[in-house]
């Protein structure tokens, strides 16, 4: 259980990271003011739909990233709490990337609103419209686990000398030899 602890961990950190990444590179949004509230200046512009692209592949790129490092540095048997680590710790970074990311700058923009008389322009902040791209680093990141799981099929662990099956070349403890049936029918001879 401390494997999906520490996944959640790591995971909470890098979230305001992306976040940050996130506001740095959100494309601008300008708002006119009428009567203290904001409204899009230009309702064709692809800006705010751009916002909302760029916050799904950074997190899409980061919860990639991070069910690849969890498979690769976690254990055989720590699957089950990696998984739910990495889902967890997803949404707690999904979550902080996008707060994050929407208040770098947030009270300039306030301040700008507030201050400015009717019909002028300000620019806004990083604002996500589709809350649902917040479970895409969760669902990355389990999506990278379980593939690679799938694509590179770890062997079982070792089972640690007790009888019976595991290793690849072993049935029942022993070992198998294939070469010992007579050749033109079954170990019987039932069938030629």
């Amino acid at each position: 259980m401390a494997a999906g602890l520490v996944t959640t961990l790591i995971m909470a950190v890098l979230g305001p990271l992306a976040g940050l990444l996130w506001a740095w590179t959100a494309p601008e949004v300008t708002y006119v003011i009428f009567r203290g509230d904001t409204y899009l200046a230009d309702p064709e512009s692809q800006a705010p739909i751009g916002t909302d692209i760029r916050f799904a592949l950074i997190v899409l790129v980061a919860g990639a990233l991070c069910g690849g490092a969890a498979y690769l540095a976690g254990g055989r048997g720590n699957d089950i709490a990696l998984l739910l680590g990495l889902a967890a710790g997803g949404v707690l970074a999904g979550v902080l990337a996008w707060r994050t990311g929407h208040l770098i700058g947030l009270e300039e923009f306030r301040a700008a609103v507030h201050a400015a008389a009717d019909r002028e322009r300000v620019t806004g902040v990083a604002e996500l419209r589709a809350r649902g791209l917040l479970m895409c680093w969760p669902v990355a990141a389990v999506g990278a686990y379980g593939l690679l799981e799938l694509v590179v099929r770890r062997l079982p662990a070792r089972d640690g000398g007790d009888p019976g099956a595991g290793e690849a070349d072993e049935v029942g403890g022993t070992q198998l030899d294939l070469e010992s049936a007579p050749a033109g029918g079954d170990v019987d001879r039932r069938e030629r």
